[in-house]
């Protein structure tokens, strides 16, 4: 009866424990811009870092972009790629710069296991998450952005 306990357990954790179960890593890319951990550290900010090579999210409401209606492109904070125009920029309340839609080519989706993750396609610095619960009357789309991810060049 030990023994058959014994295997039973055995059994149970084999399979609770098995790949399928385990929290996917982000896949391996290849970007036109590379850097070594220790290159970007010395070229971002503490939270720039944080955000941009580790997948962190800065605090709602934080980001003076939040509240920028001035005309221009977001680009990369890391790379400088431009990633979103003002135009398409607007006020979700969620606490973050917020657009119905991106330059397409320069921003791409699915880093790792969560598919609604965007990040730059020229260095593959995380962005932020796309969500279908944008503005109905353009793309329904809210791509919702850290800050601290984007530098903002003003138009003219």
């Amino acid at each position: 009866m030990n023994k058959f306990i014994l295997l039973v357990s055995l059994s149970l954790f084999l399979s609770c424990n098995s790949n399928a179960q385990k929290k996917e890593t982000k896949q391996t890319e290849t970007f036109k811009v590379f850097k070594t951990k220790a290159e970007w550290k010395q070229e971002l900010t503490k939270e720039q870092y944080y955000v941009l090579r580790q997948s962190g999210t800065e605090r709602p409401f934080s980001s003076p972009l939040n509240k920028n209606y001035k005309k221009g492109v977001y680009v990369c904070a890391a790379c400088s790629t431009p990633l979103f125009e003002s135009d398409h920029k607007f006020d979700s309340g969620t606490g973050w710069p917020s657009f119905d839609r991106e330059i397409k080519g320069n921003v791409a989706y699915g880093n790792g296991y969560e598919s609604n993750e965007e990040h730059c396609a020229t260095c593959g610095g995380h962005l932020g998450h796309v969500f279908n619960d944008g503005p109905r009357d353009t793309t329904g789309k809210r791509h919702c952005i850290n800050g601290v991810a984007l530098e903002f060049i003003p138009e003219g």
